[in-house]
């Protein structure tokens, strides 16, 4: 299908002293943005715990926010979840990660015997035999504690020694604590995460007719491993971007990779650019639609540049900047059509997704739109740039040695 006649050349090229000035703008203020405000990092990569609501009675989200709040908990982000069956859903962001804090650590370490030297410490009463830690670790959430002991440990005795810290409470169980290995004396204790806690601290401030006994889904991302996920996505764009510019290297010509390589970190950037402005988190999710831009990008450009690359061959009486054009115009009809219905797709589930898959369609949205750009006013110029600067420097050569020959 042809939107335009046959052989109708656009003047793309005569476009890009105003198109080439709105691409730096674009990459300088999603930089500057990228430091301030900076991003608004989601809890895979700034770590905390999310919690996922179903309340029973109607309650906005500042309703949820100040109960969250007045609970003990910081900073709290609360989104509202579009459920049908249930207008009430909402999802809590906080940053705290461990259900228990570092003195209510040195306090359990205090109530279940355990002592760093040899000998046994407190009364017989607290301390009894059987109920001396010999070790004591916790998980990195908090929610988990490991001991072990020297004898056949007393369950009652280490329950009453748990629930005797005040603002550490057991995960209500039949079967908890519980002996992992008999031959060890290794015993696992479970306490209220911070998803229980927050539940259990809304339940009763709200009431329980307001806050269900359970929450519909609890997740939590420690510092350090939010920090290592932070990287590993920096990396794995900036990796992504090097092949890609070997493999043009390797498929074209040099001078064909840094336009590419450049329409690449400009797509980026402008995706990312548009997640701070609109203050949108970026999380894993937002990095792999950063990751399938830059590759759609580069197969829209690169399909310009096979055409260019034919077009060389076929036309040696034309300028570089006359054969960017007749190939762009002879591709547009293609790109029109592969954009459009890529577009298309994407808005349905932009219109009509909620929660992650709307922000991940968000991105591909903006994605589209600034790569098919980028292909015809970021991606062919630099590469025309690039072949005038090329075509100089040979010509220079040639000067050079020409005297030198006819010597």
């Amino acid at each position: 299908m042809e939107f335009f006649k046959p052989g109708r050349v656009f003047d793309f090229m005569g476009q890009r002293v105003f198109w080439i000035p709105l691409s730096f703008i674009l990459v300088i203020a999603s930089t500057i943005l990228c430091f301030f405000p900076g991003p608004n990092y989601g809890t895979d990569f700034r770590g905390g715990t999310e919690v996922e609501i179903a309340f029973k009675q109607n309650i906005d989200a500042a309703g949820v926010r100040k109960a969250v709040v007045d609970a003990g908990f910081s900073t709290p982000d609360v989104v509202q979840v579009f459920d049908p069956s249930n207008p009430h859903h909402f999802l809590i962001r906080v940053q705290d990660v461990s259900a228990i804090t570092d003195t209510e650590k040195a306090a359990l370490k205090k109530a279940l015997c355990f002592t760093e030297d040899a000998a046994p410490g407190g009364d017989a009463e607290k301390c009894p035999v059987n109920a001396r830690a010999t070790e004591v670790k916790f998980s990195a959430g908090g929610d988990k504690v490991s001991t072990r002991y020297d004898s056949d440990p007393d369950l009652e005795v280490i329950k009453r020694q748990i629930t005797s810290v005040p603002g550490v409470s057991l995960r209500v169980s039949s079967s908890n604590p519980q002996i992992l290995n008999p031959r060890d004396h290794r015993v696992e204790i479970q306490l209220l995460g911070k998803g229980d806690q927050m539940v259990e601290r809304l339940q009763a401030k709200l009431g329980a007719d307001m806050v269900p006994d359970r929450a519909l889904h609890v997740e939590w991302v420690g510092p350090k491993a939010g920090k290592q996920l932070r990287d590993s996505a920096r990396n794995a764009v900036a990796i992504a971007i090097v092949f890609i510019m070997l493999y043009l290297a390797f498929r074209f010509d040099l001078r064909f990779a840094p336009g590419v390589v450049i329409a690449c970190i400009h797509d980026a950037m402008v995706v990312i650019g548009v997640f701070i402005a609109l203050n949108k988190e970026i999380t894993l999710s937002t990095i792999a639609a950063v990751l399938t831009v830059v590759g759609y990008s580069m197969n829209d450009t690169v399909v310009v540049y096979d055409r260019i690359r034919e077009n060389l061959g076929k036309h040696r009486g034309k300028s570089f900047a006359q054969i960017i054009n007749l190939s762009v115009s002879e591709t547009l009809s293609r790109t029109i059509l592969t954009s459009g219905a890529t577009m298309l797709s994407v808005l349905a589930f932009f219109v009509y997704g909620t929660g992650v898959i709307k922000d991940f369609m968000l991105a591909l949205v903006v994605g589209i739109v600034a790569g098919t750009y980028s292909s015809i006013y970021v991606a062919a110029p630099l590469t025309e740039w690039i072949d005038k600067r090329m075509s100089r420097r040979a010509d220079m050569k040639k000067r050079l040695n020409a005297p030198a020959r006819a010597t």
